[in-house]
């Protein structure tokens, strides 16, 4: 046995065969450990992830299949079919979330991971207030289904007494345990939060086609009374008499909370989709911080301002419904509208410019942190504003191309035009407010405290010493902390009268600076916005359509294609304004 100094004897030749041999095959050995664990660590999560995104996939094809088939009214498919399958999925979804909470009950003692981004507390006050309306729809569909129970399925009253229960379960589970982020059972806990996804989602659809079939039903029989023939209008009421007398104001009423519904289930799929994507996250502590409680001083303008907006909404909306039914008032009806709608969104493109001139003048970097959550709320805003594009767009061809000069024309093609030029705006407006980078001093949460920084080794509160002091002369309270350190270490404690200057501020809280000029416009805008939105969501989920009645749309596309069109447009749009409205508090928020 002997060693080598300097230069290997075996490897004095031009090339050294063994050692390059050895060390390849050692880097390969690297390259395929690597490889093997890389696999095992991600292949599973991603095997998961698609299983349970095809499942849920699936489960959706099929409701829209037997939607399709029920649009066909000869067809063999009932209605009763299609509520018997959502009964199941809710159902199976509710045997689910007991299990989870279940498992969460008996997990307590160790602590679970949250998300604080997943979602406020407004957000689900809001959807609290969204579920008690679907229960009152709930109770009218049970009412109905008393009054004809001699001659309709059981499932019609099976239906709405599962949605309720469904609703109070699914309402309890997003208060309670939507911000989890579930690092146990992943496999199984992916198909059973998919699962409820695309229940929802399902829900969703079926009741966008009620409320569709419905109000294409009220504008056929308009057209009929104006004298537009060859129109057939469906009858769903049952063929027996109602045994009380409150049937037709159930039938009536169903049909002005269908719109609170569609927007309750839609928003649930989507904060649960943000919990099946938070499955397994690792998630960063330093970026998971809430904010303290927004300030609303320097609030005037933009409050009026919506205000204003809001209440000449609902004048609008009241002259509308009241003069479309008229031929002598229709006219006017539909040009006042576009009028109206014209004036709103010039007012909605230039805060939404204003706020991002604003944003562009501070030059502060974005936040690339991962964010399920506010990935998901930019994917929704640009993925929904293909619907009222599509609209718009259309619009702007049929009035290009009609032969017919209403006086509606080209107020119509301006409308189009704005509706385009304004989400363009206001989804730049949010996405640049979402991803902007907060102050420090403004991103500490409550409830994720951190240390204070007189405890910190490099505390910037701590004086520069050159030299030798003495601490004693210079600080001659030091005698002091030095025997309370001593007798806390014996257990017994005697407290020093401290400074007014010295005593140490609440961990977690900051003195605020007060908002300055570019912080109130922001907020301003924010909350106008905010109003204008909801104004643009009341007309349409309260019958004011006019792309169904000026016929410009309808003589250049045919009335079953551009029935098409809104039945996909007029859905997505009603949900870009109530998730704007959503996306817009957050940026009051965060400004």
């Amino acid at each position: 046995m002997f060693e080598h100094s300097g230069l290997d004897i075996m490897c004095l030749n031009k090339y050294c065969h063994s050692s390059s041999s050895s060390s390849s095959s050692e880097h390969d050995k690297k390259v395929f450990t690597k490889l093997k664990l890389n696999l095992s660590g991600d292949y599973p999560r991603k095997n998961a992830e698609i299983l349970s995104g095809q499942y849920g996939t699936n489960l959706l094809l099929i409701g829209a299949a037997l939607m399709l088939a029920i649009a066909h009214h000869d067809s063999l498919v009932k209605e009763v079919h299609l509520l018997s399958f959502i009964t199941c999925l809710m159902i199976l979804q509710l045997i689910w979330m007991m299990w989870y909470i279940l498992v969460r009950d008996r997990q307590k003692n160790t602590r679970t991971e949250k998300d604080v981004h997943a979602t406020t507390c407004w957000i689900r006050g809001g959807l609290t207030l969204l579920a008690l309306l679907s229960l009152i729809m709930d109770a009218f569909r049970i009412g109905y289904y008393v009054g004809y129970q001699s001659c309709v399925s059981a499932v019609l009253g099976v239906y709405p007494v599962i949605h309720a229960t469904h609703t109070i379960a699914q309402v309890h589970f997003l208060w309670f345990h939507i911000k989890d982020v579930i690092k146990s059972f992943e496999t199984f806990e992916r198909f059973g939060v998919i699962h409820a996804v695309f229940t929802n989602l399902l829900l969703w659809c079926n009741g966008v086609m009620s409320e569709a079939e419905h109000f294409l039903n009220n504008h056929m029989r308009r057209l009929s009374a104006l004298g537009y023939g060859n129109l057939t209008i469906v009858h769903s009421e049952p063929l027996c008499n109602c045994t009380t007398s409150t049937c037709s104001m159930f039938t009536s009423s169903l049909y002005y909370l269908y719109p609170f519904n569609i927007e309750y289930h839609i928003f649930v799929s989507a904060m649960l989709f943000v919990m099946w994507k938070n499955i397994g996250r690792t998630i960063d502590l330093s970026s998971n911080q809430k904010r303290l409680a927004t300030k609303t001083q320097g609030l005037s303008v933009g409050p009026l301002l919506g205000l204003l907006a809001l209440a000449s909404t609902i004048g609008i909306l009241v002259v509308y419904i009241t003069h479309v039914e008229s031929l002598q008032t229709r006219q006017s009806a539909i040009s006042m509208f576009y009028i109206y709608g014209i004036v709103m969104l010039v007012f909605m493109c230039f805060a939404g410019a204003s706020g991002l001139l604003i944003y562009r003048a501070d030059h502060i970097p974005l936040d690339t942190s991962k964010n399920p959550s506010r990935q998901l709320d930019t994917e929704l805003l640009f993925g929904s504003s293909t619907g009222s594009w599509l609209m718009s767009w259309c619009s702007i061809v049929a009035v290009l191309s009609s032969n017919s000069s209403p006086p509606y024309l080209w107020t119509n093609f301006i409308y189009s035009l704005l509706i385009v030029l304004e989400k363009y705006m206001q989804n730049l407006f949010i996405t640049e407010s979402l991803y902007r980078q907060q102050v420090d001093g403004e991103r500490e949460d409550p409830e994720l405290p951190s240390a204070p920084e007189i405890f910190s080794v490099n505390s910037s509160l701590a004086p520069p010493y050159n030299g030798i002091i003495n601490r004693a002369y210079e600080t001659p309270e030091r005698p002091c902390v030095t025997m309370e350190n001593e007798q806390e270490e014996s257990g017994q404690v005697y407290r020093c009268p401290r400074k007014p200057s010295e005593v140490p501020l609440p961990v977690g809280n900051k003195v605020m600076e007060p908002p300055n000029i570019k912080s109130k416009i922001l907020k301003n805008i924010a909350v106008f916005l905010i109003m204008c939105n909801i104004s643009l969501w009341i007309l349409p989920a309260f019958g004011c359509r006019p792309q169904y009645d000026n016929g410009l749309e309808q003589e250049t596309f045919g009335f079953s294609i551009w029935t098409t069109v809104l039945n996909f447009a007029i859905p997505l749009n009603l949900f870009y304004r109530m998730h704007s409205v959503a996306s817009l508090f957050e940026v009051f928020r965060r400004v």
